[in-house]
Parts: C-alpha cells; structure tokens; sequence
C-alpha cells in the first residue's frame, strides 16, 4: 500500500427515504449539477432522487453526488449508537462523495466516499473529543487507521479473510460473537459497530486535523502485518483478552495488561472477581475529574457518569422480562445467574441463567452484555448479588461491574489521562499493544 486509499463508509443503510441537503455544487454522475435539499425515495430496483419541491431528477438503481472541493452534504435523522443506551438521531454534515445505492427490497444506503485521511479527522472527533491532548489525538489516529487499513485489505485480499462473527449451538449452550462483518455495499460502517464516523459535525478543533496530518500513513505493526487494533471506552483497570471476546485464539499484543503505573494480577477465581470490581485500584482510566472528561470524552459519552465502577439492579420479573425481550427464550421463574468463565480483567464470557423452564450458558461478553439489558450491560466484569423475600424467594438481581466496553485493545479514557500526564502516542500504544511498533506505509 503504497498511496492513501479512499474508504466508503455507510452513514446509513435500509431507509425507505433519505432526506438531506448539499451545501455547495455537487455533479450527478452522468446527469448534471444539483445543489439544495433533496429527497431519495426508494421504489422496487431504483431510487427516485427530488429537489425541494419535490420535483423528480434521476432515477436508478445507485446515484452518485460528487461534490466539488468545499462542498459538503448533510444527512438528516442519521441514527448514532445503535442499540446502546446513547442511540439517537442526529442531523449530520460529511465532505467528499455522496453515493445513493439500492437494495433488492428496495431499501436505500446513503454511502460516503472519502480519503482515508479526510475520515479520519472525524473518527477521532467522534470516538473522543477534538479538544482532548494531542498525543492521544494522534495515538488514536494511527490506532484508527490501523483499524481501517487492515479491513481494507482483507477486503481487497492483499490480507487474510476478515473473519466472520460465529455462533455456536449446542445443546442447552448458545456462543455468539460479533466481528466487523463484511459490509456488502460499503466497506464499513459510521457507528460502534466499526468506527464512529460522525463526518465534520464533531471536529471542534484544528488539533484532530493536525494529529492526522502528523502521523500521516502511520500503523501499529507486528511482525510487518498491520495490527488488528481494538478498542474501548474504559477497561476498567485491566485489559481484556482477544479470545473471550471473539473468536478463540490467542492475539499475542491484544493481551491483558494494567492499564496504570501499578501492576495488578489477572482475575482467576469468583472470589477474586468480587474483590477486584469491589475495589478503586490505581489506573489510569479511574478518573473522576470533570475537568478532564469534559476535555477528552464527547457530550453524549459525558452522560455515562459511572464507568469505571458501576452498578444495575433488576426486580427479578423485569430481568426475566428483559430475558425474553433479548434472547426470545422464556426463561420462567429466574432462580440463578452464575458466572462460569472469565477473562483475566474479571469480564464474563461464559454464564449460566438458570430459570423455572429452562438454564441456558450464554456467550460471549457483547451477547451476555445484551441478554441482560433493554440496551447493553456497560461490560460483563460484574459479579451478581440476589436479594431474598422472608420466603426466600429471589427478589432483585443486583450486579455490579467495571468498566465500559469489550477492554481489548486501547483503553480510550485510560489512554487520553496517559496523554495529561505527558505520555507521548508512541509511548501510549506500546503500552496497550505490548510487542507491537509504529510503522509507515504510505507519505
């Protein structure tokens, strides 16, 4: 790779309608020039593309907008945080290309295709704020970009095949994990799921363009491979493991480390597991200082107060409503939930439910995580109190937890405080991804 590519990413998908507008002069390939609002509407094989007065322009089965240099679009009601407990519409502005694709049921995708460096900018704005320090603006700009780079060339076969999220069947066990799947119309996506990518909408500041512009075709590098670098809110004082989060296999510098100046060991047992997400240990993602997180976190993330430890209680007939609402599996009357397996960050990746009519073992964290909240669990290290009528019977599951997210990888938080504190990028990734090095493949 030796010249910076162009991604397309899909800022949403499966819409009957997209509605938006284009600030500035855009060129209908094989058409003409179109600027203003505009309404896409699907219809069976093609898109129907209006101007404001709703007055028919094209129709086909994919259109595309190219936008002159300073031309920008915005995409009205684009859905962020899909699933989680901060999903919302927003109104959303982007720069480069605007392609309208269709789906055989008629459905659309509104698609954007734009230089990787270009995307870039707004990931780091839109995973973490454009004011945070600029060692870690650049930290995640090379950790973003080896993200990226290394899905593009799985995609183009120049890597080994992404691998597929997997589930296992078996009796009365049920495994789940979910990969960046191979988007078949787009190369990745604009939420969580892939990357945030909120276009030019969050970059509040010239520093997230200059962190790009100064690690310009930079990646994290193992043995001369492009890493497969995750990702995560907050770890929570240890680092996860890759295997019980996806597929089993061991990733030598996606493993658990501490993530502070005090070395912690692995969480091996229950005991330890209660003890571990019951205590304050050092680390650097244990910050409560508003000062900070209002600098480093954006303002949808700064409503999640409570990440590094947390707590969620359930009257036990709303847990086995919830139960049924997410895993479509009538558990009963809920007796018991057990942790089985763990990570050594104390994350749960096998645990059993144990209901009146059935005891299923679920895995593994985002599918545990999603059996047991209308949302998702902020991670599944948590340990489960019960509380008892004089009966006896099970009132209320309390679970408490650490940390925000799967843990593999960078820790956002831990790794932005790293950057206060006067660690360099450099110095910050070879802390999460031990073994690894920055390397550059294009200028």
């Amino acid at each position: 790779m030796r010249n910076e590519p162009t991604v397309s990413v899909g800022i949403m998908d499966r819409r009957s309608e997209v509605t938006g507008y284009l600030n500035g002069i855009f060129h209908i390939r094989g058409f003409g020039a179109i600027s203003g609002r505009f309404t896409a509407k699907g219809t069976e094989g093609a898109i129907v593309l209006a101007d404001e007065v709703d007055r028919e322009i094209t129709r086909s089965a994919m259109i595309g907008l190219d936008g002159d240099i300073h031309s920008t679009f915005t995409l009205t009601k684009v859905t962020i945080g899909i699933g989680f407990h901060w999903e919302r519409a927003e109104d959303q502005t982007f720069r480069g290309n605007l392609i309208l694709k269709s789906r055989e049921d008629g459905m659309i995708a509104a698609v954007n295709e734009i230089p990787v460096e270009e995307y870039l900018q707004s990931v780091i704005s839109s995973e973490m704020s454009s004011t945070a320090p600029a060692e870690f603006l650049k930290a995640h700009a090379i950790l973003s970009r080896s993200w990226l780079l290394r899905t593009l060339e799985r995609k183009t076969g120049t890597a080994a095949p992404a691998p597929a999220g997997g589930i296992r069947k078996e009796e009365h066990e049920l495994t789940r994990w979910y990969e960046q799947e191979e988007h078949d119309i787009f190369d990745v996506c604009a939420d969580d799921h892939c990357q945030r990518y909120q276009g030019v909408t969050k970059i509040a500041s010239e520093q997230a363009a200059q962190a790009v512009r100064e690690t310009r075709g930079q990646v994290i590098m193992h043995k001369g491979a492009i890493c497969d670098a995750r990702y995560a809110k907050a770890c929570g004082g240890l680092t996860e493991e890759f295997r019980t989060a996806w597929r089993d296999e061991d990733v030598p510098y996606l493993r658990s480390i501490s993530d502070g100046p005090v070395s912690y060991d692995p969480v091996r047992t229950e005991e330890e597991a209660t003890r571990w997400i019951l205590s304050e240990p050092q680390a650097y993602c244990n910050t409560k200082d508003e000062a900070v997180l209002t600098r480093i976190l954006p303002d949808f993330d700064r409503e999640t107060t409570a990440f590094f430890r947390w707590v969620v209680e359930y009257e036990r007939k709303e847990l086995e409503k919830i139960l049924l609402e997410k895993s479509g599996l009538d558990f009963g009357t809920l007796n018991e939930i057990k942790p089985l397996d763990r990570g050594p960050s104390g994350r749960i990746y096998r645990l059993r439910i144990t209901g009146s009519k059935r005891s299923i073992v679920v895995g593994k964290e985002l599918e545990i995580r999603r059996w047991l909240s209308r949302s998702h669990l902020y991670s599944s290290a948590f340990d489960v109190k019960t509380e008892r009528n004089p009966s006896g019977e099970i009132e209320r599951f309390i679970l408490r937890g650490a940390g925000w997210g799967h843990g593999v990888g960078l820790c956002q938080i831990g790794a932005a405080v790293m950057a206060t504190r006067g660690f360099t990028a450099g110095e910050i990734l070879r802390h999460y991804f031990p073994g690894a090095d920055i390397g550059k493949i294009y200028g």
